[in-house]
């Protein structure tokens, strides 16, 4: 990094805010975004072309500090070092860690992997990350030239205002949102030894489940949910005998938001929506389910719901005592927040990146794509799912040694007739 140029610092977004307070010792929010490429990574030429990147990308490439109110990110002044992948991915990333760069970048024979911690950016920025650091580093591993298209940055040029800013800050809405949820049905298992996380990826064609899609008359995004609903019904029935005593299924779905407002932020801007089914009225067909989630879907994906759920949260940030009160204490508050209405209102979390596309000049050195997120604090599940090329790869994480839910999830696929292919660490 130039020694001449002032490091920036910002304060974390509005959604940021939330994961230094809510992590804890056996838990931090971390995903991993990874590419696989056709031949094995060169350690030093990637260090180089990292060198390069993280100047494009001062949101990103910066450590969490610690101030009197809230905690804000630094530029880092010099690149992190290359690692070496573990036994399982995402491993627990400290505090000290965070501290000094709170993104890891991770070579593993032909793979490429970045696992950020989650107040830098959502998937959708951690995807332009990936891209460029990849576009960098084959621009000097074989001389090529790649435009800087399809979600790829210039790495020469200087980071735009629109990219660095809090786009929750811009499109809060005049109304504000109900909280009020009901809590999800939660799996269970014997915790796996030392933090050690399951990783199960199932490889579907993508023509094959758009037109199991199409069939039911959804998208993809909608189907994929609706099938892990199908297996968590299912999973319920097993466990629990009593029909009374069942919980609702609740899946959350990540919303990008730029999508819906004219935004270029590369760091958090994404909400969500949480589909639900009711196993005491009985059961439900996969059709039923489909039909749930597209309605829930069309009723909230839309900027003025939206803006009405960033409202909530931004207020929240706005009120004066909460403004002035020491940072030791909102993490108590906000912890307990967390606790209350975070990740128990959903069983899991369904998050997809969709197709994911590069310049033709990248293909042929890129075999696949993959999103990882980790487990949850209070639920041992989490699935993050992505396409590239003419394949799906859905990415399932556990930190409890029963596979139910992946068993659960692989009936359902196989009893559509589905072609499927599984692979685990």
């Amino acid at each position: 990094m130039s020694q001449t140029t002032p490091l920036r610092w910002l304060p974390l977004d509005n959604a940021a805010k939330i994961y230094p307070a809510a992590r804890r010792k056996n838990w931090i929010n971390v995903f991993r975004l990874s590419a696989t490429l056709t031949e094995p990574v060169d350690p030093d030429v990637l260090q180089s072309a990292l060198d390069i990147t993280v100047k494009r990308f001062p949101s990103i490439a910066a450590r969490l500090r610690r101030g009197v109110f809230w905690y804000y990110l630094q530029q880092i002044s010099q690149t992190p070092p290359i690692g070496r992948e573990h036994s399982y991915p995402l491993t627990r990333m400290s505090k000290e860690e965070t501290r000094r760069c709170a993104l890891r970048v991770i070579v593993y024979q032909n793979r490429i992997a970045v696992e950020y911690f989650h107040s830098l950016t959502d998937g959708t920025g951690g995807l332009v990350f990936l891209k460029s650091l990849v576009a960098e580093y084959l621009e000097q591993k074989h001389h090529i030239s790649i435009p800087a298209t399809h979600g790829i940055l210039d790495r020469r040029e200087s980071p735009k205002q629109e990219e660095l800013e809090d786009s929750f800050l811009r499109w809060a809405g005049p109304l504000q949102a109900s909280r009020q949820q009901r809590t999800a049905w939660h799996l269970s298992g014997t915790p796996t030894a030392n933090g050690y996380l399951h990783l199960t990826c199932f490889q579907l064609p993508v023509q094959a489940l758009l037109e199991m899609a199409h069939k039911h008359g959804v998208s993809l995004t909608v189907f994929l949910t609706a099938v892990l609903m199908d297996a968590l019904q299912q999973l319920q029935q097993e466990k629990v005998r009593d029909i009374r005593r069942r919980k609702p299924i609740k899946v959350l779905i990540p919303v990008n938001l730029r999508k819906l407002f004219p935004s270029k932020t590369l760091r958090n801007f994404a909400m969500y929506t949480t589909p639900e089914i009711l196993p005491k009225l009985g059961q439900y067909s996969l059709t039923e389910i489909c039909s749930i989630i597209q309605h829930r879907m069309g009723l909230e994906n839309t900027a003025k719901h939206m803006s009405r759920m960033i409202a909530t949260n931004v207020a929240s940030e706005k009120v004066m005592a909460v403004r002035i009160m020491p940072l030791f204490i909102k993490n108590m508050v906000m912890k307990a927040v967390f606790d209350a209405v975070g990740e128990c209102k959903s069983c899991l979390t369904l998050s997809n990146l969709g197709q994911v596309t590069l310049p033709e000049e990248m293909t042929p050195y890129v075999e696949r794509l993959d999103f990882i997120l980790g487990a949850q604090a209070t639920a041992p599940y989490n699935c993050g799912v992505l396409s590239y090329g003419d394949t799906v790869y859905i990415n399932f994480i556990r930190n409890i040694r029963q596979p139910e839910l992946e068993r659960c999830f692989h009936r359902v696929l196989r009893d559509l007739g589905l072609p499927v292919t599984v692979e685990s660490n």
